[in-house]
């Protein structure tokens, strides 16, 4: 007798590939090297920034009895990110539409899971940030995936179109877009938008769009990001300060509704209601602490796209199909190969360990993480010379 794959199995299927990558594969077997150039994820290579360091230590010193004690998303953060959302957008948000949670996969959680139930379909576009599908599948919810097509990635608002139906109730938009550094403009939000607006009146519901902007300031060439909540209503926007500060360790980040969401006092009560039920998913007290500070803080961006500007041209001139992203921290090439995880793995017996695009579904590609060091960069690019040699 075949038994139905229940929820669990089929989140245990979406992520395998690259918790197999991770666990027991090419990274788990080459990372500890100590002249390996590792590229694979976006992890810091070189130690915390000084501000960062400075501002946990002066904020654990406790300043009353209730410094440490039980947080859930205190006032003075939450008027922090209202304030910064208010100058970024030009939007009214107030502290009440912020959610504080354990980084933006905190929040993706939580907020699926509150808004999205048993029955809703979930779009998500693909090449995705891999634990997209187990978020929505972890609500009950159905994924549906819109392929983008490379190298360039726009965003598919005809295929999107096409893909909602009376069960949509969501649809996740990630820009800056993991991994192909794709940032959509306004032209593009702005069809997307309308897209969503005439669905919802016909299905007589709104379509949530889920903004998960958790590199809008990992940005380059002086682009202006601009969030998809100044072209739709029903938007709630995601971000993580880890990315930022390059600390993904450190995780604090938020979920906020745009004041025009529909009935935004209720979703964000059940918004709560799921950081209780997932385990008090909130960011912990240090962390809230000092949030005023973090703001202050950033990853040097210009290195990042210094890292960009060596690696793309290098690479293609040896013959490699290279992206040339807009923001985030990655790369895209296409492997010379068919089998991308078979060459990832050739790669790092080299010297450089990528993530395969297979478990970013796109299968024939592979991603290279930015926030690799400088040296990292040259030594990589010895190893993607002598892989392109020796096929």
């Amino acid at each position: 007798m075949t038994l139905t794959r229940s929820r669990t199995d089929r989140m245990i299927a979406s992520v395998a590939p690259v918790l197999d990558f991770y666990e027991h594969g090419t990274w788990e077997r080459h990372h500890l090297d100590p002249d390996i150039a590792d590229f694979a994820f976006g992890n810091p290579q070189e130690m915390p920034l000084p501000g960062l360091v400075d501002t946990l230590q002066r904020h654990a010193v406790p300043e009353n009895k209730d410094w440490f004690a039980y947080k859930t998303s205190e006032e003075e953060p939450r008027q922090v990110v209202a304030e910064v959302l208010r100058g970024r957008t030009g939007l009214a948000y107030e502290p009440e539409d912020v959610a504080l949670t354990a980084g933006a996969f905190g929040a993706l959680g939580v907020t699926i899971r509150a808004l999205c139930d048993v029955g809703d379909e979930v779009i998500f576009l693909s090449p995705p940030w891999f634990f997209y599908e187990l978020m929505i599948e972890s609500s009950g919810a159905t994924p549906v995936r819109v392929r983008l097509d490379g190298p360039d990635f726009a965003l598919a608002t005809d295929a999107i179109a096409a893909a909602i139906t009376p069960q949509t109730r969501a649809i996740i938009v990630n820009s800056p877009h993991n991994p192909s550094g794709r940032i959509y403009r306004e032209p593009e939000l702005a069809a997307l938008g309308r897209v969503l607006t005439e669905a919802s009146a016909r299905h007589g519901r709104p379509i949530i769009l889920i903004s998960d902007e958790a590199y809008n300031r990992i940005v380059f060439d002086g682009i202006e990001f601009r969030s998809p909540a100044l072209d739709y209503d029903a938007t709630l926007t995601i971000y993580t300060y880890g990315k930022t500060l390059l600390a993904p360790g450190q995780r604090i980040g938020y979920a906020a509704l745009s004041p025009t969401f529909p009935d935004r006092r209720a979703s964000m009560s059940r918004i709560m209601i799921q950081q209780i039920a997932s385990g008090w998913g909130f960011p912990n007290a240090l962390l809230q602490h000092s949030i005023s500070d973090l703001e202050s803080l950033s990853v040097d961006i210009a290195a990042l796209q210094a890292r960009r500007d060596r690696m793309v041209p290098a690479l293609r001139e040896m013959g490699y199909e290279v992206t040339r992203p807009e923001g985030t921290f990655y790369v895209m090439a296409r492997s010379p190969e068919p089998d991308d995880v078979a060459f990832a793995e050739r790669l790092a017996g080299l010297g450089a360990i990528v993530l395969p695009g297979s478990m970013a579904e796109l299968p024939g590609w592979f991603r290279i993480s930015l926030t690799a060091s400088d040296a990292m960069v040259e030594r990589g690019l010895e190893a993607f010379r002598a892989a392109m040699i020796r096929r």
